[in-house]
């Protein structure tokens, strides 16, 4: 029995994943089964794909790849096939759309020693004009790249988009403080830590080390200096981020709320 099945590249809601991982509803493999995979990793999901056929080798598949086997052939034409593809349509223009900038101009090159007249070259967002006349940039365009974000459209230069992956990698650490007209501490403040370890390579509390460090840098501060919150705000903020820093080797993004009583 052959069963086709999607899910070369890892994707986790793919059928071959859901098999690795003995989560698919109505195909399992077994023990003397053979997967081959008849495809090539692309560059960035190699850990996903080493996922799958580890979870297959795991349930004592035999998987085939094109590593040691004659299992794949390339979708992408070499430049034999290309300079023969331009032969049979002979093209008056050709414009490179695809791949990096490396990919573009080799192809270019190719159209050029097969002959062809026009040959555009253009990044996105470029407007080319095909006709009349010879082809060529005419304006540019907004062009980038998008998220979905929930049911927002966001670019992906925003400025949220690098918090969120800052937040991702190193967590976020808040610290409420509450301060008289004198500038004196109204209690102790509340440090909450999200996506930060709770204690240090020694067993040290996080928490304790974040209090500890925002304590310090308030009691180096002068009267006058305790009285203005943004003072307090940012001498605090530095304390607790640089006390994170030498006990994890991350800088979180830090907040502290001053309360004025």
């Amino acid at each position: 029995m052959v069963a086709l099945c999607t899910g070369s590249q890892g994707e986790s809601r793919a059928a071959l994943a859901r098999i690795a991982k003995d989560e698919h509803p109505d195909v399992a493999f077994s023990s003397g089964d053979r997967v081959i995979f008849s495809a090539r990793a692309i560059p960035g999901n190699e850990k996903a794909v080493m996922r799958v056929i580890n979870g297959l080798v795991g349930q004592g598949v035999e998987v085939i790849t094109d590593r040691t086997h004659l299992v794949h052939a390339s979708g992408h034409p070499r430049t034999d096939e290309l300079t023969e593809l331009l032969g049979w349509v002979r093209p008056a223009t050709v414009i490179p759309v695809h791949g990096e900038p490396l990919h573009m101009a080799e192809h270019a090159s190719v159209a050029r020693r097969a002959g062809v007249g026009n040959v555009v070259m253009c990044r996105d967002g470029e407007l080319i004009r095909l006709a009349p006349g010879a082809p060529k940039k005419i304006d540019e365009l907004p062009a980038g790249r998008y998220y979905k974000d929930g049911a927002l459209l966001v670019s992906a230069e925003e400025r949220t988009v690098a918090d969120r992956r800052r937040l991702g990698f190193a967590g976020v650490a808040s610290i409420a403080v509450a301060l008289s007209e004198r500038g004196d501490l109204v209690g102790d403040p509340e440090v909450k830590l999200t996506g930060i370890p709770l204690t240090d390579a020694q067993g040290r509390s996080t928490s304790e080390l974040v209090f500890d460090a925002a304590m310090q840098a308030f009691a180096s501060l002068s009267r006058a200096q305790r009285r203005n919150p943004e003072f307090v705000s940012e001498a605090m903020r530095r304390a607790m981020r640089e006390s994170l820093n030498a006990a994890w080797n991350k800088k979180p993004t830090c907040h502290v709320h001053v309360v004025e009583i």
